[in-house]
């Protein structure tokens, strides 16, 4: 199971139509607090993070998320405009277990889906 915690409708719609493709469950969250909320009940293998979604906080996610025990963490990938070093900086000091730039993120997203099973 993934859980995205995205807030750009376009990516939303691309995720969701790789998990269906791939038979992989999703679920999505658009609130800080809903995000870890969901990793506790829910146990997703990974979490995909929008870094350039500032109302989700994905940089105190990923530090809170840091804060859990290392055996109940699920894997976190961000993603985020290239040109936005310090964002991808943030995320990598915060614990983010991959970040990718946009494109690339978009152009991997069958294998990520696939591997979340």
């Amino acid at each position: 199971m993934i859980l995205a915690a995205v807030d750009d409708v376009l990516f939303s719609s691309k995720i969701r139509g790789a998990a269906k493709h791939a038979g992989v469950e999703i679920c999505f969250a658009r609130t800080p607090g809903t995000v870890l909320d969901e990793i506790r009940q829910r146990r997703p293998s990974l979490v995909i993070l929008d870094l350039d979604a500032a109302r989700l906080q994905p940089v105190g996610v990923l530090e809170r998320l840091r804060a859990e025990p290392a055996d109940t963490r699920p894997r976190t990938l961000g993603f985020v405009s290239h040109v936005h070093a310090e964002a991808i900086e943030a995320a990598r000091a915060a614990g983010a277990d991959l970040v990718l730039a946009r494109s690339a993120f978009v152009a991997a997203l069958p294998e990520i889906v696939a591997g979340a099973r």
